[in-house]
């Protein structure tokens, strides 16, 4: 009775004359049941995190989408991609409706086709074969070739839906079709009961029978349909869409037209920014154009629909534009009625940039003077900090999101402020001859002088987890060496961030430098941050590995200084002393299992095995409640063993460790480097041949000869802190300190010299003379 009433609409003579249904034979296939309805309508989406709670969304794709680059057909990758993310969306029991350009280019294609063939027939009948290649296409009119593409458009989306097991119905209309209220409400009517039975509507104008647009013909408070945008927005606010996705050529709305010099991607648009946008010209294809769309998209915004603008043919990103954007990443741009308060996050890295070349320009001594300023806050408002830290923990423990090991982490206290204060002491003492330093002079030629001197890497972004102390460690490391610093930390230590922030923005404001470190306060995804390719210079993430990984994994452009897993190792070699295994075992463990330094597999020469030495390393982690997990090697010599790892290339971060066999040192070398991270691994033994060729062999960041593998840190290494430890064999290896955050740069200083001068028939001669190093810092300069 449902089928019999809808499908009687569709032929209903009051409604539009121009709809039609192409879906009728796959009807028996439909499931029947009532699809979620959209929120209650009212205002846009605030904040692009918003997105994934929009359950009504339109899609209009505009013709350079659709249309291939010679404009005569269209392009089917494109286009398949784009409906592969509409099925996958409508799967999620949302109501998708595709307003789609397309038909005229299907048709142009068709008719050329058609127009050669024919003259191809009659050409070879009268005039011969050498003719042929003289043939001209005559104009071909737009109305002409929608009415004969149309039909071929609307199967072409019925078959790829079909791949998907999703229905399809085709919907005409025209600017008429808007102004009559009875047809209005028609095709609302149609509109809504195609998504109540799960089916995509696609919508086009009827280009086969629409006038030209006229000239500002809106009316009050109504916008008229003179293009698929302003159809799009009309048909998104009539349906009370939750969101509108318009795909273009373009990647969103730039401040000047795209391809100028000083052009920017806005990530997000507020009405009223119009008067700072300058409007470039239209695409290639289609009538309308970039102002056109923003008009659309600000009528519709009014309407409560929000809306985001994208690029819809780039091949990196169409077969995921859509879905990316509605599950709030920053593609394109989206349009906000609600404009945040404070500086976005692309303007607040410009502000440290700036900034930061100021800092970097600053005497040594001044930086040092930011720094010890810093520590003093540290411990003379440690009242204000330790209160917000409370906050947070009180939060953290109510909500019970957090483990153990990171609400320790997340804890702060007196003797931890103390203990910064000191360490940041040490970077201060350590920056008197960072930036500017010489690392080498050379005499090129007579009076042409090169000098190699180091310089700041330019703008930091540091992302860490649960660790308010690492706020102050790393805002010292980023002043000392000169660089611009942004921030991101986790919500679960939001108050103790922006006390500590606030402490170093003041620490700065001494020299004048307050925005040379930020903290992204917005609700900034990592993963959009991470694709700040043309802003962000370095990303050091500090936290789980798994955030190091997803890191990794989305900052594709910029560089990662970090490890991604700490699975350290302690070989303990048959000469080794009982007490010596005993001490460093303990401490590598249970010191701070949570440690990415911390002991994850324990390796023990075999002739130790039923020993007292393996007895007492036993008992002991026995009586540290470790839980051990047996290799298979180890396994193969017990009757009843612990449970067997399921991989020995894990991670525990807990009170857990495996424990493996190896018949020598050589083997536990060829171990680390199978299963290792390269991060920090151990060997304990008396016998110091065997420790210098595990020292020398091993290749991993760290290595240590009978020393606990926790003295993998910065501070205990005496570099005052570190940003994290890298495992990378590219720049900077191991605790990276106030060094790693240094670059180098080449200053040449000559006399008119040109390459010229020293060719065969130059006057001059290289001398590439090796000169005395002596310390450059800003704003000086070194003789000869």
């Amino acid at each position: 009775k449902e089928l019999f009433s809808a499908f009687a609409s569709f032929i209903d003579p009051s409604s539009s004359p121009f709809l039609t249904l192409h879906a009728v034979r796959q009807w028996s296939n439909v499931p029947f049941f009532t699809v979620p309805l959209a929120r209650a309508h009212g205002k846009s989406f605030a904040h692009r995190s918003e997105l994934r709670q929009a359950k009504r969304i339109v899609v209009k794709l505009g013709s350079a989408v659709v249309t291939r680059g010679d404009e005569c057909g269209l392009a089917l990758g494109r286009l398949a991609s784009i409906v592969e993310q509409v099925a996958v969306l409508q799967n999620q029991c949302r109501e998708m409706m595709i307003v789609t350009s397309g038909a005229v280019a299907f048709g142009k294609q068709r008719l050329r086709h058609e127009i050669l063939l024919s003259q191809s027939v009659r050409q070879a009948l009268h005039s011969g074969q050498n003719q042929l290649k003289d043939m001209s296409l005559p104009v071909l009119e737009a109305r002409a070739c929608a009415a004969a593409g149309q039909s071929g458009l609307m199967a072409l989306y019925e078959a790829m839906f079909t791949q998907y097991s999703t229905c399809t119905a085709q919907i005409l209309v025209t600017n008429l079709d808007f102004h009559d209220d009875q047809k209005r409400r028609n095709l609302n009517s149609t509109l809504h009961e195609l998504l109540r039975m799960n089916i995509v509507p696609i919508i086009n104008t009827n280009d086969a029978v629409v006038p030209p647009p006229e000239p500002n013909s809106d009316l009050q408070g109504v916008i008229s349909i003179k293009d698929n945008d302003s159809l799009a927005a009309r048909l998104a606010v009539e349906m009370r869409a939750d969101l509108l996705i318009a795909l273009s050529d373009v990647e969103g709305l730039y401040d000047s037209p795209p391809g100028s010099d000083d052009a920017k991607l806005l990530d997000t648009f507020y009405p009223g920014d119009q008067h700072s946008i300058t409007y470039g010209t239209k695409s290639r294809v289609g009538i309308g154009g970039m102002e056109a769309k923003v008009k659309a998209a600000l009528w519709a915004l009014q309407g409560g629909t929000s809306v985001v603008i994208a690029n819809g043919t780039h091949p990196k990103v169409t077969g995921h534009v859509i879905t990316d954007i509605v599950e709030g990443k920053k593609v394109g741009t989206f349009f906000s009625e609600v404009k945040p308060a404070g500086p976005t996050v692309e303007q607040q890295t410009e502000m440290a940039r700036s900034a930061g070349r100021t800092l970097a320009s600053l005497e040594s001594e001044q930086r040092s003077d930011i720094i010890c300023t810093l520590a003093d806050l540290l411990t003379e408002r440690k009242d204000e900090i330790l209160s917000a830290n409370k906050k947070d923990m009180e939060h953290a423990v109510s909500t019970g999101r957090l483990s153990p090991a990171m609400l320790k982490r997340l804890s702060l206290s007196s003797s931890k402020l103390n203990s910064l204060s000191i360490g940041l002491r040490q970077i201060a003492v350590s920056s008197q001859d960072s930036v500017g330093r010489v690392l080498r002079r050379t005499r090129v030629a007579n009076k042409l002088e090169l000098e190699q001197i180091t310089v700041p890497i330019g703008v930091l972004l540091v992302i860490f987890e649960s660790r308010p102390d690492c706020l102050p460690q790393v805002s010292a490391l980023a002043i000392a060496s000169g660089n611009a610093l942004l921030l991101k930390g986790g919500k679960e230590a939001a108050n103790t961030n922006r006390i500590l922030h606030e402490l170093a923005q003041e620490a700065l404001s001494i020299h004048g430098v307050n925005d040379a470190i930020q903290l992204v306060s917005t609700r900034e995804e990592v993963e959009d941050l991470c694709r700040l390719e043309k802003m962000i210079d370095l990303i050091i993430p500090r936290g789980s590995s798994q955030l190091v990984r997803d890191i990794q994994r989305a900052a594709k452009s910029i560089p990662v200084l970090g490890h991604s897993e700490g699975i350290c190792h302690v070989y303990v070699d048959h000469e080794a002393s009982v007490d010596k295994a005993i001490k460093i075992i303990r401490d590598s463990k249970c010191d701070y299992p949570a440690a990415c330094n911390a002991m994850e597999t324990l390796l023990v020469h075999r002739d130790l095995l039923r020993t007292p030495l393996f007895d007492q390393i036993i008992d002991m982690m026995r009586t540290e409640h470790v839980k051990i997990h047996a290799g298979p090697k180890f396994a193969s010599y017990l009757t009843f063993s612990p449970s067997e790892v399921k991989s020995l290339r894990t991670e525990y971060g807990d009170l857990e460790c495996c424990i493996e066999v190896v018949d020598s040192m050589l083997e536990a070398v060829d171990h680390i480097h199978k299963y290792g991270s390269s991060h920090t691994d151990v060997i304990v033994t008396e016998n110091e041949d065997t420790a210098e060729q595990f020292l020398q062999q091993l290749d991993s960041a760290c290595v240590f000869w009978n020393a606990s593998s926790r003295f993998a840190d910065g501070y205990r290494f005496g570099l005052g802190a570190e940003v994290g430890i890298s495992t990378a064999r590219i720049h900077a290896r191991g605790p990276v300190g106030l060094e790693g955050l240094l670059t180098t740069k080449w200053v040449l200083r000559g006399e008119g010299h040109t390459a010229a001068d020293f060719s065969e028939q130059g006057s001059m001669t290289y001398l590439h003379e090796n000169l005395p190093v002596a310390q450059v810092l800003p704003g000086r300069r070194t003789t000869s």
